[in-house]
Order: structure tokens, then C-alpha cells, then sequence
């Protein structure tokens, strides 16, 4: 079995002793060339985390390991952070006054010019950035100071690369294009991408694996699809799929029987038919979404939540059959 890549042992760190700002008793294991990303709502300790995986912070218990050795925190070393990992934040630590290509390229020696030119050239062509190479940082678009950063991250002999909110500057229309970028770009290389999101869909779209952070505690893992469909609380269902959720007296208005206290279920779980298990509900309100519409329906005081993918077939006060197909007791 190979080894872990990063391994985080029971880790704790709390910026104000005796409150929940940090992260406690966090363990899990990254393997070598997959895609991580770390998500859960404003102040659950995701930036914290990722900060002590670098070295940034010095840890109160535990240890976080890379290739087996531990990474020593500010207080053990001159120049905080691992050099076998690169760390990109939100304000990109950029060099304002000089070229986009001498941005990338200073991560890399002079000892081969050539080979130093090649490799700036490529990962600039990964990144969709080679017609900016001439122009200064100030100006770039966030957008494209977000891409220069990410390349002279990856530019050197980069293990790890540890990305802090990297979509929160880019607009939507280029959002998705970046997303696949980086997972392109970290198969084609085999680096590990560790990232921080408050954007659930980031984490679904890119990552092999999901964790996700509440109050600084991990309370879920695994690979996005197994998370998404069998998520084990009312905040994991809402965070990554915005979730219908239904007290137990209302659940069995709409003849769900939860065997604990709380259904959960996702609008795509119910289904507009008429069949042997469905209701009559009325269309409350209707809400347009592109490619299809979300609906909320009503039936004896209880709302839920659907999606209709025939734009326009049911509109504000129609009344229609739905049933929900499954859902989970949480």
C-alpha cells in the first residue's frame, strides 16, 4: 500500500484559548496525486487547517507529516512553510512591477536558461496565460493574477500545492475553465492540490476527495459522489446540495416515515409523476435556474423543494402530482 503523501495526526489548533476558532482533533490521511479540497461554512477552521499542513502555524497537539517527517512549525525554522510544497493565497503575493513571465519564471534557476524558459513557457500555456506574458501584474484582471499565481506555484518541483479560496476572484464564465485546468494539470504532473473553499461546488466538481469542517471538527470524508449521496448530517446535505429538510411531524405529513428526527432529501430526489406513492402539491413559487427551473411546492402546511427540467411545464399555482423517491434520517 503506498504511502500517504500527508498525513494529519490528531491535530489542534485554537487561536483563542477556551473558544472554537480553530481546528481539534483533526486526523486524515492525503495520498500522492489527488485532488483534496477542504470545505464547510465561514469559521469552520478550513483556512487554519490548510495553513498548518504548510507550517504556517505552530500546532498546539498533534503533528502533521509529510513523507512520514513532520513539518515543523514557525517556531522551529527561519522561513515558515515546507519547500516541497507552494501555498497560494488570496492576495497572490505577486510582484506588481514586473512581467507576467518574470513573475513564473523567478521560481525557477538560472543554471539552464534555456530549460528555465521551456518550463515558464509550458506551464503559462497550462494555465491559458503564454498572451499575457509581456504585460505587468497591475494589468491583470483578478481572474488572471489568480492563473499567474497558480503557475508560479506550479512552476518548480512543487509536491503539494496548497490553494487558499482560488476561485474566489475569478468570475463565473472562467470559474469552470480554471476548475479544469488545475485538474488537468495535477494529473498531467502528479502534484497534489490541497484547497480551501467556501464554494461546495469546487470541492464536487474538483476533488477526489471531500472534507468537510464544522467548527473546526472533521465530521465527514470521502470521495464527492460517496459524500454527496450518504452525507451523515443535516449540515453536510446542505452545504453540498443545498438539502429539503423536514421535521419529523412534517415528514409524515407527506407520508415519510424518518427513523430519527430529521428527513433530508435533495430537490432532485423528488419526482414529478403521477404514480401509486405520489401527492398533489401546489406550485408556490417557481424559480428559474437556466437549464431548468426549481419549484417549491406545498402540501398541507409543508414545503419542499424540486427541480423541473421541462422549463415552463408547471407554473405558479398549477397543482401536480410529485413523490419523493428516497431520502435520508438524520
Amino acid at each position: 500500500m503506498e504511502q500517504p503523501i500527508i498525513t494529519v495526526k490528531d491535530l489542534t489548533k485554537q487561536h483563542q484559548p477556551g473558544q472554537a476558532s480553530g481546528v481539534s482533533h483533526v486526523s486524515f490521511d492525503i495520498k500522492r496525486g489527488n485532488v483534496v479540497a477542504i470545505v464547510g461554512e465561514s469559521g469552520s477552521g478550513k483556512s487554519t487547517l490548510l495553513k498548518c499542513i504548510y507550517g504556517l502555524f505552530q500546532v498546539d497537539e498533534g503533528e502533521v507529516l509529510f513523507e512520514n517527517s513532520r513539518i515543523l512549525g514557525p517556531d522551529e525554522q527561519l522561513i515558515p512553510g515546507h519547500k516541497q510544497m507552494k501555498m497560494v493565497t488570496q492576495d497572490f503575493s505577486l510582484n506588481i512591477y514586473a512581467k507576467v513571465y518574470d513573475n513564473i519564471a523567478a521560481m525557477l534557476s538560472n543554471t539552464d536558461i534555456t530549460a528555465k524558459h521551456d518550463k515558464t513557457i509550458e506551464i503559462m500555456r497550462h494555465l491559458h496565460i503564454e498572451h499575457l506574458k509581456e504585460k505587468k501584474i497591475t494589468q491583470l484582471s483578478g481572474g488572471e493574477q489568480q492563473r499567474v499565481a497558480i503557475a508560479r506555484a506550479m512552476v518548480g518541483d512543487t509536491s503539494v500545492l496548497l490553494l487558499d479560496e482560488p476561485f474566489s476572484q475569478v468570475d463565473a464564465l472562467l470559474k469552470n475553465q480554471l476548475r479544469a485546468d488545475i485538474k488537468r494539470i495535477a494529473a498531467e504532473v502528479g502534484v497534489t492540490v490541497i484547497l480551501v473553499s467556501h464554494d461546495p461546488a469546487d470541492g464536487l466538481f474538483l476533488a477526489d476527495e471531500l472534507l468537510i469542517l464544522k467548527e473546526g471538527k472533521l465530521i465527514q470524508s470521502g470521495n464527492p459522489a460517496q459524500v454527496y449521496n450518504h452525507p451523515n448530517s443535516v449540515y453536510t446535505a446542505q452545504l453540498l446540495g443545498n438539502a429539503v429538510t423536514l421535521k419529523a411531524s412534517d415528514a409524515n405529513k407527506l407520508g415519510l416515515a424518518p427513523e430519527t428526527g430529521t428527513a433530508v432529501f435533495y430537490p432532485e430526489w423528488v419526482e414529478l409523476k403521477n404514480s401509486w406513492n405520489s401527492r398533489r402539491f401546489e406550485v408556490r413559487d417557481v424559480y428559474y435556474k437556466g437549464f431548468y427551473e426549481e419549484l417549491l411546492l406545498e402540501r398541507n402546511g409543508v414545503m419542499i423543494r424540486a427541480i423541473q427540467l421541462n422549463r415552463g411545464e408547471h407554473k405558479k399555482h398549477d397543482h401536480i402530482q410529485a413523490s419523493i423517491s428516497q431520502f435520508l434520517s438524520l
